[in-house]
C-alpha cells in the first residue's frame, strides 16, 4: 500500500522559512515525478514544483527564486524548501507522486503552512 507522509509545517511569520518534507513507501518511486502542489482556502489546488525522475525540477511561478525542491531516492523522500515566505503562501500544502506530476497517481495527506503578516 502506497503512503505519502508530508511533514514540517506550521506557523510562520512572513519572510520566515519552512522545510516540508515528504516520504514515500509502499513501492520504489525513483522513476516517478514527485512533487508539491497546495490549496489555499477558497481556491483551486495548484502546482508548486516538481522533481523528476531525470533530475530536473520545476516551478510555479509565485515561488520561483524562494522555493528549492530536493529529493533522495534512497529515502524515497522529497523535499521543500521555502524562503521568503509570504502570507499569500497560506495553505494546505500536499506531496504527490506520479508518472506524470500534473496528474499524480497518490497524494499526501497535506499539511497546513500558516504564514502571518
Amino acid at each position: 500500500q502506497v503512503q505519502l507522509v508530508e511533514s514540517g509545517g506550521g506557523l510562520v511569520q512572513a519572510g520566515g522559512s519552512l522545510r516540508l518534507s515528504c516520504a514515500a513507501s509502499g513501492r520504489t518511486f525513483s522513476n516517478y515525478a514527485m512533487g508539491w502542489f497546495r490549496q489555499a482556502p477558497g481556491k483551486e489546488r495548484e502546482f508548486v514544483a516538481g522533481y523528476w525522475s531525470d533530475g530536473s525540477t520545476a516551478y510555479a511561478d509565485s515561488g520561483k527564486g524562494r522555493f528549492t525542491i530536493s529529493r533522495v531516492n534512497a529515502k524515497n523522500t522529497v523535499y521543500l524548501q521555502m524562503n521568503r515566505l509570504e502570507p499569500g503562501d497560506t495553505a494546505v500544502y500536499y506531496c504527490a507522486v506520479g508518472t506524470i506530476i500534473a496528474h499524480p497517481d497518490y497524494w499526501g495527506q497535506g499539511t497546513q503552512v500558516t504564514v502571518s503578516s
